[in-house]
Formats: structure tokens, sequence, C-alpha cells
């Protein structure tokens, strides 16, 4: 109970308020836009570039563990797609897709730093630093292929790297990661700076989070939706768990290794659906049903890993 008031029940309280404001127009798009600008070019990039220059243990098992549950899942879920569903390569590309690629940044960001504190974010670092360099290029080559190789696949691919590679949220991680481990000194006026801004991130993250997925839609496609919502939020934290265990991943890296595969499925799958006319709908669906449905799931992961 104690993890559903103080974790869980803050964090999706704040999404909700986010829906009902944009729902109810408390909050104007003009005004949506620019808080989002805040929080993905400023307060993020400050809260995670501030945690990867802290000192902290590596990331690079728990990483690991959560990738190789993340491309197992990714795997299935397109076999199951192909082979039972009977999707195209295309829709069957977007659906692995779906039941792999998480919202790490805003809502894995918070949850893990108010379940673990600093040093479970600076293993989450490690996932968000390669999560959308690994992830996306694959959609990418899938969708490509899938529309019979009309553009060059390796020019979308180094344009889809090169877009990944421009993202503050990416960026912050990775220019972290080269102080920290250069061993630069960040000044103490610089730390104050990158601690305030940091944290106004986690409660306008959240906010922005919930009033995005007004623009989704769940009653189409809400089967296949569902499905795809249950690969994402059950199957893959449970390969992730296979995958620790087999390398003998300590408890706190396992945590949120474990937290971290939990999320539901984040945005970015949609827009790469939508961008190759594969399966949207249910893209979008399947966001907004995992976030619902991730209240139940990672409360309930929670209370294990407590108990653990």
């Amino acid at each position: 109970m104690s993890v559903l008031l103080q974790i869980v029940v803050p964090i999706f309280a704040l999404i909700g308020i986010g829906y009902l404001s944009a729902r109810r127009r408390w909050i104007s798009e003009e005004g949506l836009r620019g808080m989002s600008g805040f929080v993905f070019t400023l307060a993020l990039p400050c809260l995670l570039f501030n945690g990867a220059t802290t000192p902290h243990a590596g990331g690079g098992g728990t990483a690991l563990a959560f990738f190789a549950g993340c491309l197992a899942t990714y795997a299935l879920a397109m076999l199951l797609a192909r082979g039972v569903l009977g999707m195209k390569l295309g829709e069957a590309g977007t659906f692995g897709l779906n039941a792999s690629f998480g919202n790490t940044g805003m809502i894995g960001v918070p949850l893990v730093l108010v379940a673990f504190g600093h040093a479970g974010l600076a293993q989450l670092l490690a996932i968000i630093g390669l999560h959308s360099l690994i992830l996306l290029p694959i959609g990418t080559v899938i969708g490509e292929v899938a529309h019979g190789g009309r553009a060059p696949v390796l020019k979308i691919l180094r344009a889809t790297i090169v877009s990944v590679l421009r993202n503050p949220i990416v960026i912050s991680v990775l220019a972290g990661f080269i102080v920290y481990q250069g061993g630069i000194p960040v000044p103490e006026m610089l730390r104050y700076f990158l601690k305030m801004v940091g944290d106004a991130a986690v409660p306008a993250a959240l906010f922005c989070l919930g009033a995005t997925l007004v623009a989704f839609d769940a009653r189409r496609d809400w089967p296949s939706a569902l499905l795809c919502s249950g690969l994402k939020l059950l199957l893959m934290p449970l390969l992730v768990w296979l995958a620790g265990l087999a390398i003998g991943l300590p408890p706190l890296q396992m945590a949120v290794a474990l937290i971290a595969a939990a999320m539901p499925t984040g945005a970015n799958a949609f827009f790469l659906s939508r961008r190759y006319a594969a399966g949207a709908e249910r893209s979008g669906a399947t966001v907004l049903l995992s976030t619902l449905l991730s209240m139940a799931t990672v409360t309930a992961l929670l209370v294990l890993l407590e108990a653990g």
C-alpha cells in the first residue's frame, strides 16, 4: 500500500490532470507545445545530464538485461503478428515496435527517481542512451523493406540515426557520459542550475504526457492493441527478468531494468507507424491502453520488488 500511495498514485494523478486539462481545454495547444518544448529541450536534459555526471556504478549489466529482453520481445511480437494474426510485414514491424518501445523518459524517469533515487536513475541512463538508437533504426529498416525499398535503406537509416543523435535527451545522456568518464568536474554553480531546472522535469513531463493522450483513440483497434499491451507490460518484463537472472544482475540493477521494461508503449512507436502508414490507429490505441493498464501492472511490480 505504501508503494501505491507514495509512488504510483502521485505519478498517475499528474498524468490524469494533464489529460483532463487538455480534454477540457484548460490549457491551449500553444501552451502545451511551449510546455513540452521546455520539458524536452531543457528540463529533462538538465535532469539526465546531472544524473549522468553524478558518481554512480556502471549500468552496462542493466542495459544488457534490458535489451536482451526488449529485442526478444520485438522478434516474438513480429512472429506472432505475421504467423498468427496474418499482418503484412510493415504492420508486423510496428506491432513489434509497439510491444518493445517503452516510455522510459516521461514515465520511467519519474518512477525510477522516486522509487530508487539517483542511484537508480544512473542505471536507467544506460538504457535511455541506447533506447532510440537501437529500436528506431530497426523499425525504420523494417518499414523501408516493407515498402519495397522505394527509398535507399542506408540513406533513410543514416537520417534516422542522425535525427536520434540530435534529440536533446540523447545528447544530454551522451554528453554526461563523456564528462563523467573524462573526469571533467562540474562547477557547483552549474550543478545547482541543473538541479533547479531538472526538478521541474518530472511534474511537467507527466502533465504533458497526460495531455498528449487525448490525441489517441482505443475504440477501433482495442483487441489487437490490448494484446500488444499485454506483450509490452507482461512478456517483456518477464524476459528481462530471465535475462537478468542469467547474467546475475544485482538487486538495484534488476529492479531498474524491470521497471524500464514495464513502461507503456512510447509515442515514438506511433509516429513511426504513421510515417509508414502501417497500423497507426492500432499503435495509437496501444499507447493509450498500455498507459492506462500500466498503473496496475507497474504497481504490482513495485509491490513485488518491495516484498523481495
